[in-house]
């Protein structure tokens, strides 16, 4: 790098001290906790190697990271993406903020980065990988490692190229739901399932998703059974594990399976763990770019952190963001936010309205004026409309105000016009910013159902009742939608969170709908706007990566020292084609002949023509098959039934055509 422009990125850097440190203070008024954050000035190519990298600037030899690079660079020059920001999960975060860019995006970048750090620091499920608090480093190591083997002339190089190649194939069949352990200690050292299960119990989980993700089998292979085999005694989810402990490589010349090399065994074991750095990020990936999408949103718009000169330039920031194609995490992420937020405030004065003499659930919306509620719940023009001239308005001994923060403004310490959120407290800012009343949700809170009212009057104690609507108004909590979205973000994952939180009203207010491909039109055509239907297609999204879950069910399959493994079958079949390659890949880290067994379905095209005819769609046959590769050929068995029920979806259905389409 040249001393100009060396000199160039400290000018920007200068220029945005402030906004980053603002950006900080802001969150943690908010409530938010992050990690500290550094932030690094790069240009174009650098964002773009950083983006092809993962995050980090020191990854191992691979033809992988030029190959993200180069779909990276094209999607900038001819789709017309931007890279606005990346930043990684570390304690420091680092985040990377491109130099070519406006002033509205780096400030617009550095807020949605400040709350991923605080999800990165608060979520549960990047607490699982505890190793290495230092993620940069252990990736740096890593890379040294296998950059080593690559350079020993006692190893050929294009052997740790293939061997990583290998392993990659398989790097989301980890077992994602347990702490990291490594290879020896997970032989060692199993989880004891009633840990295990009590720990589930606290994420409210539906039956459908313990019965599909968490089910009792699963539980329970958590614990070794001095009483049974242990090869594995249960369906192991984890892969790589097994073949790092089990496996050994097919040696051409005395034609037998033989131990692995030292460095091929390491090699494994590295990037297994990395598969466990990288798995919170893809467990959490709606939940995580929805959150730092609402409070960046809040705080740029909400709290003005854009200018007016920068606003417009913001808004076609965040719709760039927003309006991406496909499933879009980042929309979804924050319309789900934004719903929870809303239900819970919605919660929070129904519960109070209940409460006052002569409502009843049955009587609600003929009794309150809910107009009248929505006015009531203005916020205090007190903490609403401060600036330098209404400060002596603000009381110190109130709980929204700052004491501290508002006699430094008396003061001139504070630049109130600009920030006025700094006299205020986190109850403060919550009255300032009730979702409530924004004019988008002020009619949240008349939609309320019967069923919802109902329900809610249900749970409620027989307690001191309020004379009024007015009493009982004053009374509510502001705040609870607040506490209840950064409850959620401690505990839930994509999984967990779409099947709480994704409801009926949900689906009807964002318009979503299921799809399906008929066989009788060739087409797509919308299937569903049930929200049951729309959470099933958004979890086969987010199960298991939305990868196909695998597990080993025997190492000595027929007694004759061949791996089998399982698909555990949710109504979607698996790319045979596609698998057979993978079975060549797993071939090389056993060294013995490999086994898959899977359902399929199968549809003639007889009933095709039938089904077109009667305007219905075909009902596929499920059956049973074998894919066994030896390291030459592949050969294929049918199964009969009872020899994959144990892997075949239950009464949960994936298929969310219309039932007088499956007649």
């Amino acid at each position: 790098m040249s001393d100009t422009e060396r000199r160039h990125r400290q000018r920007i850097a200068e220029g945005l001290e402030e906004p980053v440190r603002e950006a900080n203070e802001l969150a943690r008024k908010f409530g938010l906790d992050p990690f500290p954050v550094n932030y690094w000035i790069v240009d174009y190519d650098e964002m773009n190697e950083l983006i092809a990298y993962g995050g980090f600037q020191h990854r191992y030899p691979h033809w992988r990271w030029g190959m993200q690079y180069d779909r990276q660079q094209k999607q900038g020059q001819f789709l017309g993406g931007k890279a606005f920001e990346i930043v990684n999960n570390d304690n420091p975060s680092h985040a990377f903020l491109q130099e070519s860019n406006a002033l509205a995006d780096q400030k617009a970048v550095i807020t949605h980065v400040e709350a991923h750090a605080d999800f990165f620091k608060n979520n549960e499920w990047f607490g699982l990988f505890a190793e290495d608090p230092d993620a940069a480093a252990m990736l740096q190591r890593h890379a040294e490692t296998i950059r080593e083997y690559m350079d020993d002339p006692e190893i050929d190089r294009e052997d740790v190229e293939a061997w990583i190649d290998h392993v990659l194939c398989l790097e989301d069949n980890i077992d994602q739901h347990r702490p990291f352990t490594t290879a020896e200690e997970w032989s060692a050292e199993p989880t004891d399932p009633e840990d295990v299960d009590e720990r589930l119990g606290e994420l409210n989980l539906s039956e459908e998703v313990r019965r599909e993700v968490f089910d009792e089998a699963w539980v329970e292979s958590q614990q070794a059974d001095d009483d049974s085999p242990t090869f594995p005694a249960e369906p192991e989810k984890d892969v790589l594990a097994f073949l790092l402990v089990h496996g050994k490589r097919y040696d051409e010349e005395s034609d037998r399976a033989v131990e692995l090399e030292e460095w091929q065994r390491e090699i494994l074991e590295l990037l297994r763990k990395e598969a466990y750095y990288f798995a919170p990020q893809k467990m959490t990936k709606v939940m995580n770019e929805g959150w730092a999408a609402i409070w960046e949103s809040r705080m740029m718009t909400d709290e003005a952190f854009a200018g007016d000169d920068e606003f417009i330039s913001y808004a076609d920031h965040m719709a760039q963001v927003l309006g991406s194609p496909g499933l879009n995490p980042y929309k979804l992420g924050m319309e789900l936010w934004e719903y929870v937020e809303n239900y819970t405030n919605r919660r929070e004065v129904i519960e109070r309205l209940l409460k006052v003499e002569g409502v009843t659930w049955r009587n609600f919306h003929e009794t309150v004026d809910l107009d009248l509620v929505m006015d009531l719940l203005e916020p205090d023009p007190v903490v609403d409309d401060v600036r330098p001239e209404t400060l002596d308005r603000l009381d110190p001994e109130d709980p929204r105000v700052d004491a501290d923060a508002l006699s430094r403004a008396k003061a001139g310490e504070i630049d109130v016009e600009r920030y006025p959120w700094k006299v205020l407290t986190y109850e403060g800012l919550c009255e300032r910013h009730y979702s409530l009343i924004k004019p988008q949700n002020r009619g949240f809170v008349k939609r309320v159902s019967q069923n919802e009212l109902e329900r809610t009057a249900r749970y409620l104690f027989e307690v001191d009742r309020y004379a009024s609507v007015e009493d009982a108004v004053a009374d509510v909590d502001r705040s609870r939608g607040w506490d209840r979205m950064r409850e959620i973000r401690e505990s839930h994952n994509d999984v967990t969170f779409l099947d709480e939180f994704l409801t009926q009203e949900f689906v009807d207010e964002n318009d979503y709908f299921t799809y399906e491909y008929t066989h009788t039109t060739r087409d797509y055509r919308v299937t569903s706007v049930d929200y049951e239907d729309v959470k099933k297609k958004l979890m086969l999204q987010f199960t298991n990566f939305g990868k196909p879950t695998i597990t080993v069910q025997d190492g000595n399959f027929e007694n004759r020292n061949e791996l089998l493994l399982a698909h555990h079958y949710n109504g979607v079949m698996l790319d045979l084609p596609q698998a057979k390659k993978v079975l060549e890949r797993v071939f090389e880290l056993w060294g013995r002949p490999v086994n898959l067994k899977t359902i399929v379905k199968e549809v003639d095209d007889h009933d095709i023509e039938v089904a077109r005819r009667r305007d219905r769609e075909p009902t596929p046959e499920e059956k049973g098959r074998l894919v066994r590769y030896d390291g030459e050929s592949f050969e294929t068995v049918d199964l009969p039934w009872e020899d994959v029920e144990d892997i075949a979806a239950t009464d949960v259905d994936y298929d969310t055509k219309p039932d007088d389409w499956l007649a």
